[in-house]
């Protein structure tokens, strides 16, 4: 009987080791079909998840308090499982270099808990060559195990897109690949178990792991051309909205626009495929020039809030600025590698300490990230400038007169408006003598 039937019938379970924005919405998914364990170091979060809490907001309460998943922080649970999904993150350090440490640990957790006939599976971006080169030895060294021969590994690059309630792990295709042909039919077919939208069998684990980092480097590097149009547009007086708005009326525009670009994907994934292109003697042009026009979005922004204040006749430095929004996408907890810190970092360098917003995001992380106090929508009032940074809901349903409210009492054209995701009505706000400005 092969694993994926024993898994089917309950005589095997899957573990997810990391459950955060991708590991806990895969655990719960699979745990509707088959026994899943559900593992993390972060004891706190293993607390919040047993009694029902979502904090990732991701599937929602409701789904966490139904879940069969068995949440642990104890390694040992791992022995219980033969199928193992890494889902830990893989950020970058300092000086931009990939950080493997997340999932170098897992690894090693996953070595010392392996048995033999386990299937192990990594969905954590790293560029291609690290499941093989790095990973396999970990697990080997650890388990005292021989891969190919005790145990199987593979690759499945993480496709949630954290906050968007419409592509969710059910309905993208999922990219999977194995060592050999025997653990890549494996592994697709535990997938097909929860991914309707259907899996495409990658040739090999180095094809699918560079796919990975291509398809957001990609994505970056279209972001990062429309943010070179809006600082340009900028410098010529021409609104950049309009100008996409005219273009998208194309059959083949491609409708990305200008922002922030933070998170731990496409504000990441590039620097992987750079890093392992240089260690080849390759230095890359487009890729490389994109991470950095995007990576100074947050002091153009910063400086446009700036020149508006001057414009509107305030003094900078007594200036009241406050920014909705501190995570690093609209209607998303996430706050890890929000540019929106960049505007506050700049700001701070003109004197000016700005009052945050944000109902979205979780004071504890902002202020550990950070070190900013998020402060309730009902404390803000005598604003001179409200910049909208992050598109939640809450932010976009806010009318002018909810806008007004956080102003102090002054003439519409001393009262500033910097709209970075151009969610607010131009023609409204400019007809009412506001002063406004968007990227």
């Amino acid at each position: 009987m092969s694993l994926y039937e024993k898994i089917i019938n309950k005589e095997e379970k899957i573990s997810l080791i990391g459950l955060g924005y991708v590991g806990m919405p895969i655990a719960v998914a699979f745990a509707k079909k088959v026994d899943v364990i559900g593992f993390d170091l972060n004891s706190d979060k293993i607390a919040q998840y047993k009694n029902g809490i979502d904090p990732t907001n991701e599937v929602g309460d409701k789904a966490i308090k139904q879940t069969t998943v068995e949440f642990t922080s104890d390694e040992k649970r791992l022995q219980e499982a033969k199928f193992h999904i890494v889902a830990v993150p893989t950020p970058v350090k300092a000086d931009k270099t990939p950080d493997l440490s997340p999932v170098e640990g897992a690894s090693i957790i996953i070595g010392r808990n392996l048995t033999k006939g386990s299937i192990v599976v990594y969905e954590s971006t790293v560029y291609p060559g690290v499941t093989e080169d790095i990973c396999i030895p970990i697990l080997e060294k650890g388990s005292g195990l021989k891969c190919g021969v005790d145990f199987k590994v593979g690759y499945s690059p993480e496709r949630i897109n954290p906050g968007d309630n419409v592509h969710r792990l059910e309905n993208i295709t999922k990219i999977v690949s194995g060592m050999d042909k025997e653990s890549l039919e494996e592994i697709a077919k535990v997938y097909e178990l929860v991914v309707e939208a259907g899996v495409h069998r990658a040739s090999s684990i180095k094809v699918a792991e560079a796919a990975k980092v291509v398809e957001n480097s990609q994505r970056d590097i279209n972001i990062a051309f429309m943010n070179e149009l809006a600082m340009v547009f900028d410098k010529m007086n021409i609104d950049t909205q309009e100008v996409i708005e005219a273009m998208n009326t194309k059959w083949n525009a491609l409708k990305f626009y200008p922002g922030l670009v933070g998170g731990h994907c496409i504000g990441v994934d590039p620097y992987y495929f750079i890093y392992e292109a240089e260690k080849l003697g390759y230095h890359s042009q487009i890729i490389l020039s994109g991470r950095k026009i995007n990576d100074g979005m947050g002091e153009f922004v910063a400086d446009a809030i700036i020149k508006q204040l001057i414009l509107a006749n305030k003094i900078v430095k007594q200036a009241k600025v406050v920014i909705l929004g501190i995570t690093f996408k609209e209607n998303c907890p996430d706050t890890r590698n929000s540019k929106v810190y960049d505007i506050i970092k700049y700001l701070n360098e003109y004197g000016i300490k700005p009052i945050i917003v944000d109902p979205q995001a979780d004071p504890t992380d902002a202020k550990r990230e950070y070190g900013v106090d998020l402060v309730p929508f009902d404390m803000i009032n005598d604003a001179d400038c409200i910049v909208f940074a992050v598109a939640h809901n809450e932010f976009k349903d806010m009318t002018i007169e909810s806008i007004d409210g956080l102003f102090g009492e002054f003439p519409n054209e001393e009262k500033v408006i910097v709209d970075v995701k151009g969610i607010l009505d131009k023609n409204e706000l400019e007809k009412q003598e506001y002063s406004y400005w968007r990227l």
